[in-house]
């Protein structure tokens, strides 16, 4: 399988750097996530301009048509830059308009998407939900014009810059059933809806949502499939699949911070990078990183192939476990080699630490996804 990336991928990789290296410093980004909103209109619109929220819409509703493989290296910028801008939420709500809405639904939303001028999150996570995608407690009821949906959603990403959301409520059943499930195009702005508003570990904008007898028309509902379960499950493996790339820049980073660190501290007179024991540790960073990008381009092409779920899913845990790991490892090696100073706010390196620190609990941990890989493999 080749790996390599495309000519017109290699050129939007330079697009992004020459962005990043321009307008995203780390100073820049401090100030952005010390601003009210945590993001930058400005920047998000910079990245519409250069096509980034196009490449998770399909082409004939004015996307690029790019899938996972195409995202994974515009991920990575963003992880070595430390981007917090909406990009990942608004591809993720992108993904499933495109797998669930009716053909009028896509033609309404993700051209808006596409251009950055609609900036979705995917309201589904919910107390004691844990990482069960079938478990689901906000009720949607039938009405006369539409439906009413009452629940509450935790933890999402970038809601309190969206302008829409994508909500997942239970038409029937109880609340661990996975049948019963429908999709919800709800704007922000609809009555009945409360965000309350902070910021995660990793300093992305995120919100608890409430919404109380939220009243939407009926062409709200997102395709009319008995059960939206199969479309949450392909659009969360494929969110995997990116923050495991996002991982994999944030990584990198945090390799190079640290050899850099290690060439230029001094101690006994000497470079400590001159140190046996150091190297060696950071020769295992490096191999660390390496498996981490093997494993995030193989989950990419599996989500990318829309063949059997159960292949798609056992790459993607697969991957996810090994990320989890490295993250972990990375950055917490890249702290200690750093000494106190790592721990520092001033220093990039401790904002990237919280960031794979979260990344490695993002759409499930380790142990749930090793629990997932061993499930699918007795199934074979």
């Amino acid at each position: 399988m080749n790996f390599d990336s495309s000519e017109e991928q290699r050129l939007l990789d330079a697009s992004i750097e020459r962005f990043v290296t321009r307008d995203y410093s780390f100073e820049a980004r401090r100030r952005i996530v010390a601003s009210p909103g945590g993001y930058s209109a400005d920047v998000w619109k910079t990245l519409a301009d250069l096509g980034l929220p196009a490449l998770a819409v399909p082409a004939e509703f004015g996307g690029l048509g790019g899938g996972a493989a195409d995202l994974a290296s515009v991920m990575e910028a963003i992880g070595r830059a430390l981007i917090v801008e909406p990009l990942p939420a608004t591809a993720l709500a992108a993904r499933i308009v495109a797998k669930a809405a009716s053909p009028d639904q896509k033609k309404t939303l993700l051209p808006a998407m596409a251009a950055g001028e609609l900036i979705a999150a995917f309201a589904h996570t919910e107390e004691g939900a844990r990482y069960d995608l079938g478990h689901v407690a906000t009720q949607a009821r039938r009405t006369s014009d539409g439906f009413a949906i009452d629940g509450e959603k935790r933890v999402v990403l970038h809601a309190p810059c969206a302008e829409g959301f994508v909500v997942s409520a239970r038409l029937e059943g109880s609340d661990a059933d996975p049948n019963g499930l429908a999709l919800f195009w709800v704007n922000a702005d609809t009555p009945g809806i409360s965000l309350v508003s902070y910021r995660t570990l990793d300093e992305l904008p995120a919100a608890d949502i409430a919404l109380a007898n939220v009243r939407v028309a009926a062409d709200s509902r997102l395709g009319a499939a008995p059960s939206a379960l199969a479309v949450i499950e392909n659009a969360v493996d494929y969110a995997s699949a990116l923050v495991c790339a996002e991982a994999v820049g944030a990584i990198q980073y945090a390799n190079d911070a640290t050899l850099e660190y290690l060439k230029n501290r001094r101690q006994f007179g000497v470079p400590i990078g001159s140190f046996q024991a150091l190297q060696h540790r950071m020769v295992d960073m490096a191999i660390e990183y390496e498996q981490a990008k093997s494993m995030t381009r193989l989950a990419c092409a599996a989500v990318d192939a829309e063949g059997d779920p159960s292949r798609r899913k056992r790459a993607v845990s697969a991957a996810k476990v090994r990320i989890a790991d490295a993250c972990r490892r990375v950055s917490q090696e890249s702290i200690q080699l750093h000494g106190g100073m790592g721990m520092s706010d001033e220093l990039k390196v401790s904002h990237t630490f919280r960031r794979l620190t979260m990344i490695a609990q993002q759409f499930g941990d380790a142990d749930h996804h090793l629990e997932r890989f061993a499930d699918l493999s007795e199934r074979q």
